[in-house]
C-alpha cells in the first residue's frame, strides 16, 4: 500500500471500532507516535506500537464514535501529510467532559512508512474550545 493508503486504512479501521490487535498489521514492530503538545496533552508525548495499541483500545472505550474528515493529502516518498478534522463522541462521562459530548480537532499528520506499513505518525492537534 502506498503511504496514502495505509492512512487511510488506519482511519477507516479506527472508525469502523478496530482498535489494538486488529489494527497492528497496519504498523511496524517499531513504530512510534510523536504527539506535539495539545489541550488534551499538554506536554505532548512519544509512545511505542505497545502503548499505541493499548491507546486505541482506550479510545474505542471512550468513544461512542469517531470520524477523520481529510481535505489535504500530499504525498512525498514513503511520507504522507494530511490535513483533516477529527470529531469524536463520548460514549461516558469523563473527567470534564459529559456523555455524548462532542469533541473536535484540526489535526496535521505527518506518516512515514517503511515496507508498507506505518513507521512513525507525528501529529499537530488544535482542539476547538471544549464545550
Amino acid at each position: 500500500m502506498t503511504p496514502h493508503e495505509l492512512a487511510a486504512a488506519l482511519h477507516a479501521a479506527l472508525m469502523a471500532g478496530q482498535h489494538g490487535e486488529d489494527i497492528r498489521h497496519l504498523f511496524t514492530d517499531d513504530a512510534v507516535t510523536i504527539e506535539h503538545p495539545n489541550a488534551l496533552q499538554p506536554r505532548g508525548g512519544r509512545r511505542h506500537l505497545t502503548e499505541m495499541l493499548a491507546g486505541s483500545t482506550a479510545g474505542a472505550r471512550l468513544l461512542e464514535r469517531q470520524e477523520f474528515d481529510v481535505h489535504q493529502t500530499v504525498e512525498a516518498g514513503d511520507e504522507v501529510v494530511l490535513r483533516l478534522t477529527w470529531t469524536g463522541e463520548l460514549n461516558e462521562a469523563v473527567g470534564p467532559f459529559a456523555a455524548g459530548q462532542q469533541l473536535r480537532a484540526h489535526i496535521v499528520q505527518f506518516i512515514r512508512t517503511t515496507g508498507g506499513r506505518i513507521s512513525e505518525i507525528e501529529t499537530f492537534d488544535c482542539y476547538e474550545p471544549f464545550a
